[in-house]
């Protein structure tokens, strides 16, 4: 599903208009009407409930006009409070606006602060729900004066407020709010659904978000081609591949993991172990010596090869001889979990990441390492795949944490397209950035999985499907979808926390075949 962009979105309507021919009145017709059945939906029980509208002066006022006009069609109590003069409301939002004048509905004109009196803040009071139709997906500067103030008094009035296409205050491109932004309990979005709504804490804001089809034909939003995308489980239905009848574990994929030191074997058995859950034929896992035995004992299914360590118990350049050798015939290679971060392990994954033959997902301490020598990427080619969470992707863009969580679109999708590499940015709905600029956004997971090994789950999921021949987009795109809809069942199974990343990684099989059937 696409997600668009402002621009993106201003852009269909442009075309729908201009080259299609759709007056733009039937598009804010069609959502207005479209608007009001999922309001009815969600609000029940209205014969004797009052709903109160707040309109600006643009489009997103004139599709609450709309809504206003249909409501009270139906019998239902309206009143628009409209934060502007009438004269000051233009095109197809105007035409809407005088067609309320015929059905009786009670239209209050809220130019400025005074006019936003206390007998009008008492009317506001009595409306049982509020309609938000002030500020539409167009804004980009935080919400400042007259309208941060009757955003911050309906904020306070702890009663139900419906959105229309976006809440108020909200940038529709980051899903940051804008200084102050509206509350919603609910939200229908028109045509697609824009990246604010789905990224946190757009996401919060937005509440229940629902979607209306007003007429945007297909060719068009396919001549914009918006970058960005949604997982959903009919995308990652069509990526499933079933396994010829004749399959045997040579032909299922050889991922190397390359993993562990002392104190985190734990990540490296996690890393290889959920590997083997997506369906790797073999997984050889590579660590040092001394823990070998340990690794024996956790991982029953996996190879081992003890690998030469230095006298502190971690890997150096010492290993590289018996690694370049371990990559052959490996379809994948997946290094960094638990490997610490000394400065022989740093110059032994730089040693293996320049002449790997391989597609290799890296994480954890290898993107710690990486962070000092982020421009070596440039050379290896798209087959690298990273898997930072925001304080690793911090470090590897030199920028704060709180830089990337602001615009993790735009993070993400600079350093793809810079490096030429897969990014996917860990966190709540998590962005996989490719090298050509597109951006997916995952919509499963829930906050349960924050608990230590789930990023070592999704390490070994990636290279698990890669090694088996899935297409490296494909491949980040079935893991984290189905590393989060295993984390949703185990909320839904166990409670909202508490459930381990071990837990994830055994309830995988199930996961991959509900989604390959449709359950």
């Amino acid at each position: 599903m696409y997600l668009v962009t402002a621009s993106e979105m201003q852009e269909m309507d442009r075309k729908t208009i201009e080259e299609f021919g759709l007056p733009g009145r039937v598009l804010m017709e069609n959502a207005g009407k479209g608007a009001t059945q999922i309001f009815l939906r969600q609000f029940d029980h209205l014969s004797n409930r009052k709903v109160g509208v707040f309109a600006g002066q643009g489009n997103n006022g004139g599709d609450g006009f709309v809504i206003a006009r249909y409501l009270a069609q139906k019998g239902v109590g309206v009143t628009v409070f409209l934060l502007a003069h009438r004269s000051h409301v233009k095109g197809d939002a105007a035409e809407n606006l005088k067609l309320l004048t015929p059905l009786d509905i009670s239209v209050i004109e809220l130019p400025d602060q005074k006019s936003f009196s206390k007998p009008i803040k008492i009317n506001i009071l009595h409306q049982d729900i509020l309609i938000d139709a002030i500020l539409g997906t167009g804004l980009k500067s935080d919400v400042k004066g007259y309208f941060k103030k009757v955003i911050e008094f309906v904020n306070g009035l702890n009663k139900p407020v419906f959105s229309v296409d976006i809440p108020s205050g909200l940038n529709s491109d980051t899903g940051q709010p804008c200084g102050v932004c509206i509350r919603a309990h609910a939200t229908v979005t028109f045509a697609y659904p824009k990246t604010g709504h789905i990224l946190y804490p757009g996401a919060d804001y937005s509440g229940n978000l629902e979607l209306v089809d007003i007429g945007i034909p297909p060719h068009v939003a396919e001549e914009v081609s918006p970058m960005q995308h949604l997982l959903t489980p009919e995308l990652i239905r069509t990526y499933i591949q079933p396994r010829p009848s004749y399959a045997h574990k040579g032909n299922a994929g050889h991922l190397l993991v390359i993993a562990g030191s002392e104190g985190k074997t734990g990540a490296a058995a996690m890393t290889a172990g959920s590997a083997m859950r997506v369906g790797a034929g073999l997984v050889t896992l590579g660590i040092p010596r001394s823990l070998n035995r340990v690794s024996e004992t956790q991982l029953v299914e996996v190879m081992t090869c003890p690998l030469p360590e230095t006298e502190t118990g971690v890997l150096d350049e010492s290993s590289f001889g018996i690694i370049q050798g371990l990559l052959s015939g490996k379809k994948c290679l997946a290094i960094g979990p638990g490997l610490g971060t000394s400065i022989g392990t740093g110059k032994l994954i730089y040693k293996i990441l320049r002449q790997s033959p391989i597609p290799i997902v890296i994480d954890a301490d290898g993107l710690n390492h990486l962070a000092e020598h982020i421009e070596m990427l440039k050379d290896i080619g798209p087959s690298v795949i990273l898997t930072p969470h925001p304080g690793e992707m911090a470090r590897l863009m030199r920028i704060s944490v709180g830089a990337i969580q602001i615009d993790r679109i735009n993070c993400a999708r600079s350093f793809a397209t810079k490096l030429n590499v897969h990014v996917v940015l860990k966190g709540a709905k998590t962005v996989i950035a490719h090298p050509d600029g597109r951006i997916f956004i995952n919509p499963t997971g829930n906050p349960g999985m924050a608990s230590g090994g789930m990023g070592d789950v999704l390490t070994g999921m990636i290279g698990g499907f890669v090694a088996q021949g899935y297409p490296i987009e494909s491949a980040t795109h079935l893991a984290v979808f189905i590393h989060g809809s295993a984390g949703d069942f185990l909320a839904k199974k166990n409670g909202p926390i508490g459930y381990l990343a071990t837990d994830v990684m055994k309830a995988l099989p199930n996961q991959i075949r509900d989604i390959a059937v449709g359950i």
